[in-house]
């Protein structure tokens, strides 16, 4: 005997459950469906945001040496210290360092932590771009007193970025998966942060620049490790 079309749509549970109850299951349905009485469920899936793996100022050089310059140099303005230069021995050597020494075994997360070298340094984790980075970095200036012009763990990055001393900068970054974000690491010479030299270094604001936001502005849940000392800061 030839099976019904419909008992197709509704199997048997066993051999000998019966046929009818598919066929009654089908018609119930069918009934839901001429009065509007079905019921429709909506499921919503929450996902993290991407990794922006392919942020083209991380990925594309001239775009990252770019974003770099112009966002350092856009404070350096503000603060009266002149505008710094690339310097590709400073970049080899933030690349190097994040390669090589900040990669733990499981290969997925970086290792934030200062590299000790030569140079003043800025490192950042988590950004969107490179220019928001610097930003980051720049924000610190809310903190900065500048009556008691000294080091401070939170305000590191700022002076070193617009250290007048400073000529040349050179960054480096690599994709952290495991902590969903670009690692940024910039070095700088002459290095900043000179103990007892702050009051001639870290020049005043411009045109009430104390606030001011640069182009890249933006950026938050950033981990940011700041030059001298190691001080972890950020928007957690």
């Amino acid at each position: 005997m030839a099976t019904s079309p419909l008992y197709l749509l509704f199997p048997a549970l066993s051999h000998t459950g019966s046929r009818i109850i598919p066929i009654l299951s089908l018609l119930f349905i069918l009934a839901q469906l001429a009065s509007g009485q079905t019921a429709v469920q909506t499921i919503v899936i929450t996902v993290a945001p991407p990794i922006p793996s392919e942020a083209p100022s991380f990925v594309d050089h001239d775009t990252f040496t770019s974003a770099i310059l112009n966002s350092t140099n856009f404070y350096r303005s503000n603060y009266n210290a002149s505008s710094v230069r690339w310097n590709s021995t400073l970049e080899a050597f933030a690349s190097t360092y994040l390669s090589q020494h900040s990669q733990r075994a499981d290969g997925e997360t970086c290792n934030m932590h200062h590299s000790g070298g030569p140079y003043g340094e800025n490192l950042a984790l988590g950004c969107s771009d490179a220019g928001s980075c610097v930003d980051m970095w720049a924000s610190e200036v809310s903190q900065y007193d500048y009556d008691n012009p000294v080091f401070g763990e939170n305000t590191g990055h700022f002076t070193q970025l617009v250290w007048r001393d400073t000529t040349d900068v050179g960054c480096g970054a690599r994709l952290c998966p495991g902590n969903g974000g670009w690692y940024l690491a910039c070095e700088y010479w002459p290095r900043g942060n000179i103990i007892g030299a702050f009051a001639n270094e870290v020049g005043e604001p411009e045109n009430g620049a104390a606030g001011g936001r640069g182009p890249s502005w933006g950026v938050a849940d950033v981990l940011v490790l700041g030059a001298a000392v190691v001080a972890w800061w950020g928007l957690v």
